[in-house]
């Protein structure tokens, strides 16, 4: 962290802050997000296990990719999410991202309030086992969404000491009471490394950014007196989301004057003139500014504020305070919302003003002077009709819903009749017209209409599907009674009578043919720490002619499987773990594995069965 702490030319990527540093592997995580989207959430097991990319897209391009992943951080990965704001789409979605079913814990608000905090909490091991592992949090002002919005992160690293820090407290309160937030169970496995974790960052010492003296973390929501900036003599605030009397609270305690005030125009429509008066100079994104010179490609524009910043200035000391709280009621005030923030404080001349970091020579220069009246506010109806909705997808998201999967004997071979199981009681929807639900592995086309079964408490039946498109999470599609807006979201169910083979259906959807199974062996056999090598092997490159021609005489092959029995580090056993899935007799299809190498392979299997590492 330099003195143009938030210049937009400092870039901080997402894949890179999760990817392990040099001679470290990914061992352990736990992260919170408000909502996430499955394409985003399946990219993530790829940066932390395998490699990093420059946008999510090269990522979903490799499914041996994103299937490896999943297998990597399988019982090592926990994300917290609230119930009901998964992302979903009308098409279908990935079979794989019924892998996530793992991963993806659905949590609430205790004081009925929004789950917002946005953390990473990592743990890396190193390669050779020597040494200490190394910790790092990540505190973001984003969700774990393909969201293109500016925003704004803070990447601690760190190491575990022999004593508690008083400073970790409000870090390990958060990471704790995680499985207490669940709606409906929680694995005893997905508790453990929860609990794991929270006591890592509780030891945690952390290298603080340059120019800052010290750090605090604080949580809202989870009880005590919410937390608030400690009065200054100046202040600037960057808050997409505001509200009067947030506002209004913030501007009070500077002492000389409250600076700046950055939001969105939607947002400061609703803000009295009295409020909007507080603050000295009140701007918004510049829309010019949202596409940076030079960048043609959509998907590479920056569009709209996510950022949420405080500066505050007191005698010669800056505090700059990042995290997910917006300026409004629930996130500062009333304490309704789970939130989290970090403040570092450093002497003003090192670590910047209100005028460096958010004027002109920083984010400031993104901006432009809020033109009172430039937009209309929104009207009465669609902010009920907002509520309406939200209200609808909070109460099927933690009402009870259960799916139930019985076998079709009498269907195609390996299909399954998947069940919508409200409880006995029914879930009232208010305001509610219409309810469709599909499984988001089958798409739109396979949608029912559920608000009758729903209300009434009965089974609905939401028709055949095959084995591997089997998946706990449903689309669900609402529509508001009085203005007919519509809102699609996704959420997981427990469900009853999933087939053990399942997973292994999936898999064998992916590694369908020779090909597919040598190039997801490259990417075992890829050396642990290596990302270019696991980069190229995903993508098929790389690999030289040994890899198409026949196993037998593959040498590039089998010296690389010489290699990985020397080193000893797993990857073997990964290649076995492959070999046992895919050759269960509940797998249906074609056999991948080319007969060459199975019995190359039985040399090295027996060789595992002798060092002790056979399964």
């Amino acid at each position: 962290m330099t003195r143009n702490t938030l210049d937009p030319e400092i870039r901080l990527l997402y894949g890179d802050s999760l990817q392990a540093p040099p001679g470290y592997r990914f061992d352990a995580g736990v992260a919170t997000t408000f909502s996430l989207d499955f394409e985003t959430a399946l990219a993530v097991p790829v940066s932390l296990a395998l490699f990093a990319a420059d946008n999510r897209e090269e990522i979903l391009q490799h499914p041996i990719a994103l299937l490896e992943g999943a297998e990597r951080i399988a019982g090592r990965l926990a994300v917290f999410a609230e119930a009901g704001q998964i992302h979903a789409a009308h098409a279908q979605q990935s079979r794989l991202c019924s892998l996530l079913e793992k991963v993806i814990v659905e949590v609430q608000a205790p004081k009925e309030g929004s789950f917002h905090p946005k953390i990473w909490a990592l743990r890396f091991k190193p390669l050779d086992n020597e040494g200490d592992d190394l910790l790092r949090v990540l505190v973001l002002s984003r969700n774990l969404t393909r969201d293109r919005s500016w925003d704004v992160a803070v990447r601690l690293d760190g190491r575990r000491t022999r004593q508690p820090k008083a400073q970790n407290r409000p870090l390990h309160t958060l990471i704790s009471t995680l499985p207490s937030l669940a709606v409906g169970n929680i694995t005893e496995a997905q508790h453990a490394l929860t609990m794991e974790l929270a006591e890592d960052m509780r030891f945690g010492e952390w290298i603080l950014p340059d120019g800052c003296e010290t750090l605090e973390f604080a949580v809202n929501g989870l009880g005590g007196r919410p937390w608030q900036p400690q009065e200054c003599t100046r202040i600037g605030v960057v808050s997409p989301f505001c509200d009067d009397k947030a506002l209004a609270t913030l501007a009070s305690k500077a002492r000389r004057s409250a600076e700046v005030l950055i939001s969105r125009p939607d947002q400061l429509a609703c803000i009295s003139a009295e409020t909007l008066n507080d603050f000295k100079h009140v701007a918004v994104l510049d829309e010019m500014a949202e596409r940076e010179d030079g960048e043609e490609a959509e998907s590479t524009a920056f569009e709209g504020l996510h950022a949420k910043i405080i500066v505050a200035e007191h005698s010669w000391d800056t505090r700059l305070t990042l995290g997910s709280g917006n300026a409004t009621t629930p996130a500062f005030i009333s304490g309704r919302n789970v939130e989290f923030f970090v403040t570092f404080t450093g002497k003003t001349s090192k670590l910047g003003s209100i005028d460096t970091i958010l004027g002109e020579g920083g984010f400031g220069r993104l901006t432009r002077a809020y033109v009172p009246g430039e937009l209309a506010a929104a009207e009465a109806s669609e902010r009920a009709a907002e509520r309406v909705l939200l209200f609808a997808r909070r109460a099927l998201a933690r009402g009870g819903l259960t799916i139930r999967c019985e076998a079709e004997p009498a269907e195609v071979p390996g299909s399954w009749r998947l069940w919508l199981v409200p409880p006995g009681e029914g879930i009232t929807l208010a305001g509610i017209d219409q309810v469709r639900v599909w499984p988001i592995t089958r798409g739109e086309g396979h949608a029912r209409d559920a608000k009758v079964s729903i209300a009434s408490g009965q089974p609905l039946d939401l028709g055949v599907i095959p084995l591997a498109d089997v998946s706990r999470f449903l689309a669900i599609e609402l529509k508001e009674q009085a203005t007919g807006r519509t809102v699609l979201f996704s959420t997981g169910l427990p469900i009853e009578g999933l087939p053990a083979e399942r997973d292994v259906a999936i898999m064998r959807s992916v590694i369908n043919d020779r090909k597919t199974f040598l190039r997801y062996l490259r990417l075992l056999l890829t050396a642990l720490g290596d990302p270019f090598s696991a980069a190229l092997a995903a993508a098929g490159n790389g690999g030289g002619a040994g890899w198409a021609m026949s196993v037998a005489d593959d040498e590039p092959m089998l010296e690389e499987l010489v290699r990985a029995l020397c080193a000893k580090d797993g990857r073997l056993d990964a290649v076995d773990r492959l070999m046992t899935r895919l050759s269960e007799p509940s797998s249906a299809g074609t056999d991948p594995i080319p007969e060459e190498f199975r019995t190359l392979w039985q040399v090295f299997r027996s060789a595992l069965e002798e060092a002790g590492h056979g399964k």
